[in-house]
């Protein structure tokens, strides 16, 4: 009875395993397809988690599966993966391959995403006879190409935040802190102090702005004296130094007539007064000895001539 157990057992085993490799069969065979695509895909990162059987999503939809995983002996620095594609998924132009996790199990998959509506399909062929997809690099493989970078930064960060921390400046900044302590000690302690002069600084800017608000009201009443009183006085000026001109055209016109009389006055006139004035002066001088004579001898010496004196013989 216990033999027959142990039989039913290891028989129900065996057709569990046979109904789960019926099952794999089928599901491999649902994704290989006589219409399937196949692609290849040059991975320059590492393709860790990968294997043969992966899945292959479009947009997360299950699309495919890999079919191989190998190195390029020419390339060592590319893994080319090649895929297999179910029919009518739309592998366009644009469309570009990453790897990314799957879970926290470490297995990886292949995701496509980035089809442009209305660009043609990729049919070009590679160099190993199917169509190529292109790839950009995932957020877990951009974080291992720049590891390395990362390590390097990170090590000169913690040199540099060492030379920063020497004694020498551990001393300094503890100086500083000290500084820093005492100051806010004394603002603290001259807060009455610092509070009335910020009071006065306001009431000076107030009055700084009443001064100015004033300042603006004397140049609006200035500005309407000057309108009020000087306006007009510049408009009588204006009238005066037009009178002015006018009078000074009426002066050049009266000179420009009595030009002609100005020049017979100096050329005749002149001349003839200088001859009067002569003739005057000669007969002043004549008059003069006239006068002269009728002082010294009377009205006989000017009608009849000097008297002779009498003659005394003997003498």
């Amino acid at each position: 009875m216990e033999n027959r157990s142990n039989n039913v057992l290891v028989g129900g085993v065996v057709l569990a395993l046979l109904a789960l490799t019926l099952g794999f069969i089928v599901w491999i065979a649902g994704f290989s397809g006589p219409n399937d695509t196949k692609y290849d895909i040059f991975f320059k990162t590492s393709v860790d988690g990968l294997a043969k059987g992966s899945g292959v999503t479009f947009s997360g939809v299950p699309v495919g599966k890999i079919d191989e995983i190998s190195l390029i002996p020419e390339s060592p620095a590319f893994v080319r993966v090649r895929i297999t594609v179910k029919e009518g998924v739309p592998i366009l132009q644009g469309t570009t391959a990453t790897i990314a996790g799957v879970g926290f199990t470490g297995v990886s998959q292949i995701n496509l995403d980035g089809a442009i509506k209305g660009a043609p399909p990729i049919t070009e062929p590679g160099p190993f006879g199917v169509p190529v997809i292109p790839t950009k690099p995932g957020a877990l493989g951009e974080l291992l190409s720049s590891a390395p970078q990362l390590l390097e930064r990170i090590s000169t960060l913690t040199e540099r935040l060492g030379e920063v921390l020497s004694p020498a400046n551990q001393k300094s900044i503890t100086g500083i802190l000290a500084n820093v302590d005492r100051l806010s000690g004394h603002l603290a302690a001259n807060g009455p102090e610092i509070r009335a002069t910020l009071a006065e600084t306001r009431i000076a800017v107030r009055q700084a702005g009443e001064a100015a608000e004033q300042v603006g009201r004397l140049a609006n009443t200035t500005n309407t004296i000057f309108n009020r009183d000087l306006s007009p006085a510049m408009a009588n000026l204006n009238k005066a130094v037009a009178s002015a001109q006018n009078s000074l055209a009426n002066i050049d016109a009266a000179v420009n007539d009595a030009r002609p009389g100005l020049k017979a006055f100096s050329t005749q006139t002149i001349p003839e007064v200088s001859g009067l004035v002569r003739n005057l002066n000669e007969m002043s001088e004549a008059l003069t000895a006239v006068a002269g004579r009728l002082d010294r001898g009377g009205a006989g010496a000017v009608l009849g001539g000097s008297r002779l004196p009498d003659y005394q013989p003997g003498k």
